[in-house]
């Protein structure tokens, strides 16, 4: 009774310890690198550069301010079907199995067993019988593992952390599966807009090209006029293949980002042909509203805490693993005796397993995971950094492109002039048919350079949206 009593006592100890001990660094939240936390919320740069950038927050779902229901519908088929979504959705169904296995093991552990057999025994010298017996046995035992020094719930807290980076991960996923369908629609139609340009180029300059050969023929015109002529024709027509694929090629990426074979797009966009737009400048918010909302930085922080929580992993190596256990069972070479008092037997106490004085493989791996820790680290700031960059290069981009969209206007609006004063000046023979054409040229690269900008500035849009990180934020 006093060894029971001083077992018993014992185990109460060690779950006493384990309420109040944790190894390993608790921890705490990096700040902002480059010293960004203790400076003011700033707008980007590019904000104050053009009015068609706002510091307003950007919206939850920021592809509907296209206000395109065909556009709203293709990105409602890409969330629902799309194979990176789904293998990101298992792959968080997954780290939450891991959490649930994790918090499994702080509770009671059971298990139950039976065996029935036949085996040849030895008397062992005691001058019993030995022969080959039938042998039964039933058992069962009960277990439960003492957080000595905080082990079992440093490893739920990085289990669960990591399930937090997989649903950052997961977010991110679903927001650059919405930029990616933005951008093939954007790319689809962009094509389509300057197929059409070209195409009516193609249209005036064969218009063109049939009225220099009546002049030809009628000796009013030089033969190389209508070489000329035909030349620019010509160039005209070799870009409407490249536009045609164009199109083609982002419809079938299309297709594929809603989880269709690439010929199964929506058959009405095949003639798309008006480039998406905004109705009012794009909400940039600022960059502490960024680090917020980036997924991407969200996973890198859960990331860093699950390598911290691994320092206090291996860091309970270097003491003490305590379990209470009883265990319980029966054995019988008959059925009928498992349930005889002499072949009852049953054990209760601590186990206690410990690796020292041998310390040195338990040391290497808290070196490893303090290691991993600082790498971690160094990523999220990395995350943080690369995230502003990519914000502050797309906006300036898209500042930088609207001026010379600006420009090419400008510069289609005096070509189409020019090229109206020249036919008026040949009709009256103030001008020759070679002028006319050199005017006819610099109207066509001039709509093409337009359309080539207009094309631009919509893809500028999408990766504003994805530098920004905007769809699905933390709250959610």
């Amino acid at each position: 009774m006093k060894r029971r009593f001083a077992t018993i006592a014992f185990g109460t100890a060690l779950l006493s310890l384990s309420a109040c001990t944790t190894v390993g660094p608790d921890y705490v939240a990096p700040p902002a690198p480059a010293g960004l936390d203790t400076k003011p919320a700033t707008d980007f740069e590019a904000v104050s550069q053009t009015k068609q950038l706002t510091a307003e927050p950007m919206p939850h779902d920021w592809w509907k301010l296209y206000h395109d229901p065909v556009l709203d519908g293709l990105v409602e088929e890409a969330i629902a079907a799309n194979t990176n979504l789904r293998e990101a959705a298992a792959n968080l169904e997954r780290a939450r199995a891991i959490t649930s296995e994790a918090q499994a093991a702080a509770g009671v552990q059971t298990s139950l067993s039976g065996q029935a057999g036949v085996g040849e025994t030895s008397n062992y010298g005691l001058g019993n019988p030995a022969g080959v017996h039938d042998t039964f046995s039933l058992g069962g035992s009960i277990s439960y593992e003492l957080d000595v020094v905080g082990r079992i719930r440093r490893s739920i807290d990085a289990a669960t952390a990591s399930q937090e980076a997989q649903l950052a991960a997961y977010d991110l996923a679903r927001i650059t599966v919405v930029a990616h369908v933005v951008g093939a629609y954007t790319d689809a139609c962009s094509a389509g807009a300057s197929l059409n340009v070209a195409q009516h180029s193609a249209k005036l300059q064969s218009q063109s090209l049939a009225l220099t050969e009546r002049g030809v023929k009628g000796g009013v015109f030089p033969r190389i006029n209508a070489v000329k002529s035909r030349g620019l024709l010509s160039q005209i027509e070799a870009t409407l293949p490249r536009y045609q694929a164009q199109r083609r090629l982002a419809l079938y990426r299309l297709a594929v980002l809603t989880g269709k074979a690439p010929q199964d797009f929506p058959a009405q966009l095949a003639t798309c042909a008006t480039i998406p737009s905004l109705d009012r400048p794009i909400p940039a918010g600022d960059g502490t509203a960024l680090i917020r909302r980036r997924p991407d930085i969200r996973q890198a922080e859960r990331q860093l805490k699950a390598a911290t929580e691994q320092i206090g992993i291996q860091t309970a190596a270097l003491y003490p693993s305590v379990s209470l256990g009883a265990s319980a069972g029966t054995t019988s070479r008959t059925i009928e005796g498992l349930v005889s008092d002499s072949a009852l037997h049953f054990s209760l106490g601590p186990l206690i397993s410990w690796t020292f004085p041998n310390t040195k493989v338990a040391r290497a791996r808290i070196a490893q995971a303090q290691a991993s820790a600082k790498a971690s680290l160094a990523h999220f700031d990395g995350t943080v950094l690369t995230a502003l960059q990519e914000a502050e290069s797309a906006l300036t981009q898209y500042a930088r492109d609207l001026e010379e969209n600006a420009a090419l206007h400008q510069t289609q609006k005096d070509s189409a002039e020019a090229l109206q004063l020249e036919n008026r000046m040949t009709r009256h023979g103030l001008s020759s048919n070679l002028e006319l054409l050199d005017a006819q040229r610099s109207l066509v690269s001039a709509d093409m350079a337009l359309a080539t900008s207009n094309a631009k500035l919509a893809g500028d849009r999408v990766t504003i949206f994805l530098a920004l990180g905007g769809g699905w934020e933390q709250d959610d």
